[in-house]
Order: structure tokens, then C-alpha cells, then sequence
């Protein structure tokens, strides 16, 4: 995983690629020229990345207090992105749920776009966020919709229609 961080809080998260080189590539992209430091990691960090490794593991680690550097993006996202750092570990809310309860009744397409535009992935939650009929929906973080499936799956968070009600009696 990668992280970038300003004294504000996280800037940007990359979700773990095929490799190292990778995922530190992926992360510079996504980070404005000039912002690069040597300086080492703030104690706030440095739990944070123990945090993520715990995750990894099938802990229940909530990162809703993990403060985050959200300068540059517009009201729309910033209230959907709180919106969505309220969903506990587990729970899960449709593109169309999450607009009307973040105040944007109606605009679950563009729900989905502020998803895919996520700078910090799994502190803002967004692979809790499914399409309607409990359908996994798409991400855009390395691995795509697999990925979203495991951190799903760690949650214990069951995607897709129930099964048949006939499959419970061995039909």
C-alpha cells in the first residue's frame, strides 16, 4: 500500500498493486508535483499503517477517525465522502441510498463517479458502497471488483441476490 499525507491529514491512499514499485508509482501519479518529502512518518501514520495490516488480517478496524486531506474537492464530494466515513465495518448502503442520505436524493450515477474519484480508499470506505440489488458495482482501485469483493468479504459482507429459498432444504 502507499500513503501520502500533509499536516492536515491523509492526502492519498493506494490501495496494494502487483508490486512495490507499482503501488509507489500509482500513488505519485495521483499526487500534485512538488509535494514529495523524505521527512519520516508522524506517529499518526505509523498507526495507521499497522491499522491497515490488522484489516488485512479479518480485524475489525474502523478508520473513521483517521484524519483526512480533502483540500481541492467540491461540496458534492465532501458531503458523500462524510456520508460514507459513517459506515461501520460491515454495513453497506447502495449508490442511490448513500446519495439521498448524504442530501443528493436522485443522483446515484454521480455517487458512483465521486466513488471511482476516492483519493483515500478504505479510509473513506467506498467499496462499502454497492449497486442496486446488492451487486457488487465497480471499483477502481487495483484488482477492480475482485478487490472490492475481498475487503467485502473480510467484513463478512455477502454480495449479490439470497439464494434460493429451496437451496436451505438441500434442493
Amino acid at each position: 500500500m502507499g500513503v501520502a499525507w500533509s499536516e492536515k491529514g491523509v492526502r492519498r491512499f493506494q490501495l496494494p498493486d502487483r508490486d512495490k514499485d507499482r503501488t509507489a508509482s500509482q500513488l505519485a501519479s495521483r499526487l500534485p508535483t512538488g509535494l514529495v518529502s523524505t521527512a519520516a512518518a508522524p506517529d499518526w501514520i505509523d498507526r495507521l499503517i499497522q491499522d491497515v495490516k490488522m484489516y488485512a488480517e479479518g480485524a475489525p478496524i474502523q478508520f473513521a477517525s483517521v484524519p483526512v486531506n480533502l483540500d481541492g474537492v467540491d461540496a458534492f464530494r465532501l458531503a458523500v465522502y462524510a456520508r460514507t466515513r459513517q459506515l461501520s465495518y460491515g454495513e453497506t448502503l447502495s449508490y442511490g441510498e448513500l446519495a439521498a442520505r448524504s442530501g443528493y436524493e436522485g443522483l446515484a450515477r454521480e455517487v458512483g463517479q465521486a466513488m471511482g474519484s476516492n483519493p483515500v480508499p478504505l479510509i473513506i470506505p467506498c467499496h462499502r458502497v454497492l449497486a442496486a440489488g446488492n451487486r457488487i458495482g465497480g471499483f477502481s482501485a487495483p484488482g477492480g471488483s475482485a478487490s472490492k469483493q475481498r475487503m467485502l468479504s473480510l467484513e463478512g459482507v455477502r454480495t449479490g441476490p439470497p439464494p434460493p429459498a429451496q437451496a436451505s432444504f438441500g434442493f
